[in-house]
């Protein structure tokens, strides 16, 4: 039997540690080393955002809020985009708008989707689910930036 365990993990990808909290990218969107929340308890990844409105079809947020130190007015704009009742962590059932975007966690790159919402009154501006590191990454509560690469 463990002869069929280890032929079995031998045909798995490795799958990269990530501590409870990293450092990530939002290369599409112009955003770099943001900290986010990894949360295994949720299912989606949520991206804090405001002034987020629809005109037309188009789908119209800036990133962050003027309190993030990381804050620009910059408009982002979305052509492509959906809705999705979503469970806040409250519990309570909201409407958010959802994008796909390239979220960039270590070296790996991985095409997601994200939903928007003000996450204000949170402590991170991003919290990442379960849905996004499935079969990628293993969390190791005990790490804390785990991926973050050191700069000399």
């Amino acid at each position: 039997m463990s002869n069929e365990f280890t032929l079995y993990s031998k045909m798995e990808k490795p799958k990269l540690t990530i501590g409870r909290r990293e450092h990530i990218d939002f290369p599409e969107l112009g955003l770099y080393g943001i900290t986010a929340k990894i949360d295994t308890g949720a299912y989606t990844t949520a991206l804090h955002c405001h002034d987020i409105r629809e005109e037309k079809g188009v789908l119209y947020f800036k990133l962050l809020d003027p309190t993030h130190p990381d804050y620009t007015e910059k408009e982002q704009k979305f052509t492509t985009y959906s809705q999705k009742e979503i469970k806040n962590s409250f519990g309570e059932s909201e409407k958010r708008y959802i994008i796909k975007t390239i979220i960039r966690i270590g070296k790996k790159r991985i095409k997601s989707v994200i939903s928007l919402t003000d996450r204000g009154t949170m402590r991170y501006p991003v919290l990442i689910g379960r849905k996004l590191i499935k079969n990628k990454f293993v969390v190791d509560v005990g790490l804390l930036f785990n991926l973050t690469e050191i700069k000399k």
